[in-house]
């Protein structure tokens, strides 16, 4: 699979990230702090993940900031992508199956190598749910993002 990853430092898991996901045998794409290329700022780093995976250059991102907020707020904007901050397994495979999440947001603060691995266990362990009720919730996020401003969408 082709994953995308973004941070805004160096720090915390982000370098072990990158390692991992490569172990996994994924093809990863680096942008922010891990490509010495491009703008390290969270919301332009976070942006050219979700980017990639909006335009089909990557199939899933993990994005990745201090907090994991501001990367996850980024990545939101992007069309077609629904980040999901996640610190633990549970909300991760949560995130997957009720949400469709395509881009893991992680916290470089509050996540450690081993919580790492089971974020990531549970992360692609998880398929978007094909349950009426869960896939009437996704589809209707499409349906708030056209929704003029001041707008309410269609119930």
């Amino acid at each position: 699979m082709r994953i995308s990853v973004s941070s805004d430092m160096s720090a915390g898991v982000a370098p072990h990230l990158v390692e991992e996901l490569r172990r996994r045998g994924h093809t990863v794409l680096t942008h922010g702090a891990l490509n010495p290329a491009e703008r390290d700022d969270w919301a332009w780093s976070a942006e050219a993940s979700a980017r990639d995976v909006a335009d089909g250059r990557a199939d899933q991102a993990v994005v990745c900031c201090w907090t994991g907020t501001g990367a996850s707020i980024a990545a939101n904007k992007v069309s077609g992508v629904r980040a999901a901050l996640c610190a633990d397994g549970y909300t991760a495979g949560g995130a997957r199956r009720w949400n469709a999440a395509n881009v893991l947001a992680l916290s470089l603060r509050v996540v450690s190598e081993p919580l790492l691995g089971e974020i990531l266990d549970a992360w692609f362990a998880g398929e978007p749910s094909g349950e009426p009720d869960d896939r009437a919730n996704v589809d209707h996020l499409d349906e708030i993002a056209q929704a003029p401003v001041g707008g309410r969408p269609a119930d």
